[in-house]
């Protein structure tokens, strides 16, 4: 009787690695132009509704800041304009994978060193302008 509970939760295991909704393939990120870089693509697809792009820093929690909906070549890009325009700021990326029936998984982390060729003058500007958004 043991064997056949046992059979039976293998089972749903399995069917739900199956239908996760996505394998992912590659997820990377890179610190470019003022902006963080976000690429990934997937295997396969299957059932997904979309994916969130989360990000923290080294000793904060997780933000969504934005949604990235399928697309028939399943490679994605996320260009991250509201990092802080600081130099020498680490941050964490993930994926947040939602399924069109509410299911979600996450992908792995993915770190980035956000380095930019903005001066001191433009960053200090920036960051007054974001006072008054």
């Amino acid at each position: 009787m043991k064997t056949k509970y046992l059979i039976s939760f293998l089972i749903l295991i399995t069917a739900g690695l199956i239908f996760a909704g996505v394998d992912l393939r590659s997820f990377t990120v890179k610190s470019y132009g003022g902006n963080v870089i976000l690429n990934w693509d997937t295997n396969s697809e299957s059932n997904l509704n979309h994916f969130v792009v989360l990000r923290r820093t080294v000793s904060g929690g997780y933000v969504e800041i934005g949604n990235v909906y399928p697309k028939n070549d399943r490679t994605y890009e996320y260009v991250d304009q509201t990092a802080f325009k600081t130099s020498g700021q680490l941050y964490v990326y993930k994926l947040k994978i939602v399924d069109n029936d509410g299911t979600t998984s996450y992908s792995g982390e993915v770190s980035v060193m956000h380095n930019n060729g903005i001066s001191s003058v433009k960053r200090t500007w920036g960051s007054i302008k974001a006072l008054f958004r």
